[in-house]
């Protein structure tokens, strides 16, 4: 096994961060991510392989109040959307979160947004608690709360993972998911997918995207 592969092997550590995968961002919501739920197969690998190696999963959600201040409705640039409580706001039922999975919500006070699952939450002592030194990042979307989340997590100094293959961008702009997935390996983040992690794991030779 050459040293890239021995650096994506799963080990104490690390730690799996879904992003907002919630029904409110997939199809039918209120603010639906094209072609979202086409992560939600490749996010429950990467779960089912965290449980097998007993590694820690987290997972990130909006969690509005009605009168919350992102909404087109009260000044912002969106849709209502994942208001506390509601359908909306749930986890998709195809999405297979263990039992032990640790819930963050964000953005849960009226007058405060937070796209980064970091901000305004104790994630980052959460997983210094645990003693987690890497992340592995997915969900929704590309180039909102998941670089947001990435970028918080290289600031708050943890390695990162990007999962290029459970990720989906919203593009307002053709290129934003693009741009975002750019930025995000500059500043620190390797991009990887589910078949570089399973190599690995496996003793075979992976190829590292985006190098």
């Amino acid at each position: 096994m050459n040293r890239k592969s021995r650096e994506l092997r799963l080990n104490p550590g690390d730690a799996l961060i879904v992003v907002d995968l919630q029904n409110d961002f997939l199809p039918g919501g209120a603010l639906a991510v094209r072609h979202s739920s086409e992560i939600i197969p490749v996010i429950n690998r990467y779960i089912a392989l965290f449980q097998s190696k007993g590694l820690p999963v987290y997972a990130t959600r909006d969690w509005h109040p009605k009168d919350h201040c992102s909404f087109e409705t009260h000044g912002g640039p969106w849709p209502p959307h994942c208001i506390q409580d509601t359908p909306g706001s749930r986890f998709p039922s195809e999405l297979r979160l263990p039992a032990s999975v640790v819930v963050i919500s964000k953005a849960a006070e009226r007058e405060k947004d937070a796209y980064s699952g970091f901000e305004g939450t104790d994630l980052a002592e959460r997983l210094r608690a645990a003693e987690t030194r890497r992340l592995l990042i997915g969900g929704l979307a590309t180039e909102y709360c998941v670089f947001n989340t990435v970028k918080d997590a290289l600031r708050n100094g943890f390695s990162v993972l990007l999962l290029l293959d459970a990720v989906r961008a919203v593009n307002v702009n053709p290129d934003d998911g693009k741009k975002a997935v750019q930025e995000m390996i500059r500043l620190g983040a390797q991009p990887v997918e589910f078949a570089d992690i399973q190599k690995a794991e496996s003793g075979g030779e992976s190829t590292l995207r985006g190098r």
